[in-house]
This record gives C-alpha cells, sequence and structure tokens, in this order.
C-alpha cells in the first residue's frame, strides 16, 4: 500500500484516524502497531516476519545492554551491541546483497552459482538503520532502554516513516511514544503537510517521471533530449522523495508525532556540501553519527578525514542499492566533497553567488544520472548522448513544447519562492480570512491529486527499491 492511492487515501486512513482517536490512550501504540503492520504486508505479508523479528531481536538487546551496563558488566554490554549490529547487517546483507555479490562472483570467477532470486523487503534499509540506531544509542546512554516491547514495535513499525523514511532515531520520539498529545490544530497543520506532499508526488513526480521514462528508453537521443531527461528526473527524485517526507511528517503531526525535517530545498544550493546538509538529512546525520564520527570524523588530521569521507560515501552509494552504479554514485559525491574540502569552497566563497549555483546544479545533475542508470553501458551512452550527440532535433523541441509548463512548475516549486508568496499574502490577511485561504487551497490539491490518482496509473515511490 502506498500513500498516493485510492485505498490509502479513502479507507485505510480514515478507518486508521478513527480508531486511533476513539480509543483509550493507553492502547494508541498497540493500534498503530497493528495497523501499521496491515499496511506493511498488504504487498507482501511473508516480511513482516523479517520486520517483527528485528524488533524482537533489537528489544531484548537493548535490555540486556541495559542490564549489563547497570550491573557494570560492560565488555558483556558491548559484546551485545556486536552481536546487535552483526545480526541486522545481516540480515540486510542477506536480502540485499547476496545476489548481487552471487552475480560479481559469477562475473569474476565464472563460477556459476545460481542466483538465489532473492526480493526486497520494501523499506528493510530504513527500518534497519532506525532499530541499529536505538540499540547503539542504549549502549551509549543516550536514551535508556525500553521494557514495553508494544511500544518499541509501534516505534520500528510507524507506517508514516516505515517505507521510504524519513530515518526517524528513537531518541527524536523517545518521549513522543509514551507521552505525546494530539490535537486539533497539530492533525490539521499535519493534514496540510500531507496535501502538499502528495501533490508534489501526484501533480509533478509522477508527470515528471514519465518524461524521464520515455527519454531514458530511446536508443540515440539528442544532446537536448538527453539533458532533458535528466533534468526530468532531477525533479522526479525530489519532489517523489520530498513529497513522501512531506507526508510522512504531515502523518506523524496528525498522530502526535514530530518528525525532523528531511529537505530543506536543496536545488538552491550554491556548494555539494551545502546540497548535503539539505537533501535526505535523516541519512546524512545516521551516517555522520554512527559511522563518520566513530571512524575519527576530521579529529585526526586532514589525510583521515578524507579516508573517511571515501568510507562514508562508498557505504552510501551501496545502501542506496547492490549495483556498481551506486557504489559509483557515492564515490563521485566523496571525491566532489573532498575536492571542496581541500581548495574548492574558498574558491567557491570569493566567487558570485550564481557560480557556485551553476557548479552544483551541474553536480547533482549529473550525480542523478549515474544514479538513475543501473547498466554501465547504457549510462556510457546517455552521458555521451549529453555531451557530443547532435544538439537538437524535432522531437526534442516537440518534448520541451509539451512540458514547458510542467518543467517551468517544477522549478519554482522546489525553491522557497513559493512559500515566501504565500507567507505574504497570509500577513496581509485577517486570521479569519488566512485560515479560509489555506484551507481552500489545500482542498483544492486534494481534489486535484485524487483526480489525477483516478484518471492515472500512479508509480510507486521511487525509495521504495532501496
Amino acid at each position: 500500500m502506498v500513500f498516493s492511492s485510492t485505498v490509502f487515501l479513502l479507507i485505510f486512513l480514515p478507518v486508521v484516524a478513527g480508531i486511533y482517536f476513539l480509543c483509550p490512550r493507553k492502547a494508541r501504540n498497540t493500534v498503530l502497531l497493528l495497523f501499521s503492520l496491515v499496511f506493511y504486508g498488504w504487498g507482501e505479508p511473508k516480511y513482516i516476519l523479517i520486520m517483527l523479528f528485528s524488533t524482537v531481536f533489537d528489544y531484548t538487546n537493548a535490555r540486556l545492554i541495559g542490564h549489563f551496563q547497570d550491573t557494570g558488566r560492560n565488555k558483556a554490554a558491548k559484546a551485545v551491541l556486536i552481536v546487535d549490529v552483526v545480526g541486522n547487517l545481516g540480515i540486510l546483507g542477506f536480502f540485499k546483497y547476496t545476489d548481487f555479490a552471487i552475480d560479481n562472483l559469477n562475473s569474476l570467477l565464472n563460477a556459476g552459482i545460481p542466483a538465489l532470486g532473492l526480493a526486497l523487503p520494501i523499506g528493510i534499509s530504513f527500518y534497519t538503520f532506525q532499530t541499529m540506531s536505538y540499540t547503539i544509542d542504549v549502549y551509549r546512554g543516550i536514551v535508556k532502554p525500553q521494557r514495553n516491547i508494544l511500544n518499541v514495535g509501534a516505534y520500528v513499525t510507524l507506517f508514516p516513516q516505515l517505507i521510504a523514511g524519513p530515518i526517524v532515531q528513537y531518541k527524536t520520539v523517545e518521549h513522543e511514544l509514551m507521552y505525546r498529545r494530539e490535537s486539533v490544530f497539530e492533525a490539521s497543520r499535519g493534514m496540510q503537510r500531507f496535501v502538499v506532499g502528495l501533490a508534489k508526488k501526484v501533480l509533478i513526480a509522477n508527470q515528471v517521471g514519465a518524461l524521464w521514462e520515455q527519454i531514458s528508453a530511446m536508443s540515440a537521443p539528442t544532446a537536448v533530449t538527453a539533458w532533458l531527461g535528466a533534468i526530468a528526473f532531477t525533479f522526479q527524485i525530489y519532489f517523489d522523495f520530498s513529497g513522501y517526507s512531506d507526508m510522512a511528517i504531515g502523518l506523524g503531526h496528525l498522530f502526535g508525532f514530530h518528525f525532523l525535517e528531511n529537505f530543506e530545498h536543496p536545488y538552491e544550493s550554491r556548494t555539494v556540501t551545502e546540497f548535503w546538509r539539505r537533501w535526505h538529512i535523516s541519512l546524512g546525520t545516521w551516517f555522520r553519527e554512527y559511522v563518520y564520527i566513530p571512524l575519527g570524523g576530521n579529529r585526526h588530521g586532514k589525510a583521515r578525514q578524507i579516508l573517511n569521507l571515501a568510507i562514508v560515501w562508498f557505504l552510501t552509494g551501496l545502501w542506496h542499492g547492490a549495483s556498481w552504479n551506486f557504489v559509483l554514485w557515492g564515490l563521485y559525491y566523496a571525491v566532489l566533497l573532498i575536492l571542496e574540502k581541500l581548495f574548492l569552497l574558498r574558491w567557491l566563497d570569493k566567487a558570485p553567488k550564481w557560480v557556485g549555483h551553476v557548479y552544483t546544479i551541474f553536480a547533482f545533475i549529473m550525480g542523478w544520472v549515474l544514479f538513475a542508470i543501473t547498466d554501465f553501458a547504457q549510462l556510457g551512452q546517455y552521458v555521451s548522448a549529453m555531451f557530443t550527440a547532435t544538439f537538437v532535433d524535432g522531437t526534442a523541441l516537440y518534448l520541451l513544447r509539451s512540458n514547458v509548463v510542467l518543467l517551468i512548475a517544477a522549478t519554482i516549486g522546489c525553491t522557497t519562492g513559493p512559500l515566501r508568496l504565500w507567507n505574504r499574502v497570509e500577513d496581509k490577511l485577517s486570521d479569519t480570512a488566512a485560515v479560509t485561504l489555506r484551507t481552500v487551497g489545500v482542498v483544492l490539491l486534494l481534489l486535484l491529486s485524487i483526480a489525477f490518482l483516478v484518471g492515472d496509473s500512479y508509480n510507486p515511490f521511487l525509495y521504495f527499491r532501496f
């Protein structure tokens, strides 16, 4: 089940919300746990067992770590933590990378090992990182081990952010798991945010995604067509993923949770370093706290910092998918970030602002091409077309004319411009008029999004495959 479906919008969400608010407060985590399992198991019920195992595994390990630390047996606590990390990574690695490893062994050694044909459980990369962060933070003494397994289960399976994030660390919702207070104001705020995310997904991401699919299937696109496709995917992945994050954060507000922001208009960045502070913030935070800093961060000299950055970005690329193009994508950003640390940031600080914007836009468009195309031969052909193919033809001009309004809307929509304009308009209105305008706007967006859903076959969120 996905947020951008009529089943979710018209049946699942109203039923969950109705039962949730009718239940006593003490039973609400149980309600969320049960309905989250239904949500997750809608398409692949067998993988519920993996998620439940991860929940029990990390709950038990956190309790053991807390017990051993309380009794002064720190070595035993550390041993449990190692078992927990190895176990979690082992589950993730088995389902996500076994066939990838087999394919590479067969290519290198001509071994003829048959692939297992494992289907990747949806969201496993996200909830594995969440459960690991919980036990690691218990070991560090940042949070106390949760005694109620239903609360841990509600945290791990919480359907708003279960499938594609944001990666919610336990410490950010520890208090709200037990003591949150829902309100009409928060629910209204959450539903407004949800509808904005739905509109991003349905009205923009799906449409530019169709353009990318059309262009990426062409055997010999012109340079203009290839660049148009790359730009289309650049918009698709932003509006798709930031739209999902908006919907998840909005649903969190509905049920009394406050998830941290996951995007802060990254396409306005002037450096790649700034871009990655604004894009998929929860993933960057996770790798910084649980990989980069434990490796030493920037505390042991420039050479060690460069090595740590390379390791983190190799792992970041590999986390996104079992394919070498994702590793290449991660190392591509490692090189850019290292160059910025060494000298580029100083140059860009002295240059006019537009220089930084142009450089960063070029960098992330090329990065998304590496990300989007998994086949290296096709990737090479596509990049070559962007720079060496015939410049333009009738097909390119037709695609530009047909999609100019969509592209302009996407360009404006990924900036802070619409929000600033909306705030200026509201500032000039009375409170009643502002609320009325906001309500009318949200209702219109919702109706338009549903109309597109009914008339079109929506595609799943891109990050479901990770």
